[in-house]
């Protein structure tokens, strides 16, 4: 399928773009989306959370009271969770969440992710372009002109660029992001998905 390459300015360069069907003309599989995205969000948690068992306690391991004859149960340690300050019982421990998925059903996901962006008419082509030095003003003017400047939006780059990215920091709702680290979840997340030309060749070397 053929798309409009537009300026910065917002208006059509008049030249087009062929993207591959295979890409962006696919039927979209929600089962694959659905399972890209849970291990995208599962490989995000540290897994670090911890809390002390009472056998990492500091405290006295006295007996505090008699065996019988309190009329209350029997208690051996201060350590023990039904005191305060005592151990907590079966409380969280480092993990790991990472999951895996099958290489080809993360492609699909991608697929379909981004065909989906075209049937609902919120992915554009730009020409490839820069700022100068990093100033929050210039980029948020384009994306003034594009019409994205209160939309969740997604840029795409063939290479990274410091300067749009450091111009890209301070505005909500604003994400500069490589090519090569395209995935499902940031794509349906934004409301628009913006590739510069350069990025769509280097798109097809990673999904082809």
């Amino acid at each position: 399928m053929k798309v409009d390459i537009n300026k910065t300015s917002g208006k059509s360069s008049g030249k087009k773009i062929t993207l591959s069907d295979k890409i962006f003309g696919i039927e979209p599989n929600d089962h694959a989306i659905y399972l890209d995205i849970i291990s995208y969000l599962k490989n995000q948690r540290q897994g670090n959370s911890k809390v002390k068992g009472r056998s990492e306690i500091v405290g006295s391991t006295r007996k505090i009271k008699k065996q019988k004859g309190t009329g209350t149960a029997r208690a051996g340690s201060i350590k023990s969770p039904l005191f305060k300050g005592g151990g907590q019982i079966f409380g969280p421990q480092p993990r790991e969440y990472n999951n895996k998925i099958n290489k080809k059903v993360k492609d699909l996901a991608r697929k379909s992710a981004l065909s989906h962006k075209i049937k609902d008419k919120s992915l554009t082509v730009i020409e490839n372009f820069t700022i100068k030095a990093p100033k929050t003003k210039d980029f948020f003017k384009i994306l003034t002109n594009l019409s994205v400047e209160n939309k969740k939006s997604l840029f795409f780059l063939a290479e990274n660029d410091k300067n749009l990215i450091l111009s890209s920091n301070n505005i909500s709702n604003t994400m500069v992001k490589n090519i090569s680290d395209i995935n499902t979840y940031d794509i349906l997340n934004a409301d628009n998905v913006i590739f510069v030309e350069e990025s769509i060749s280097k798109l097809n070397e990673i999904l082809n």
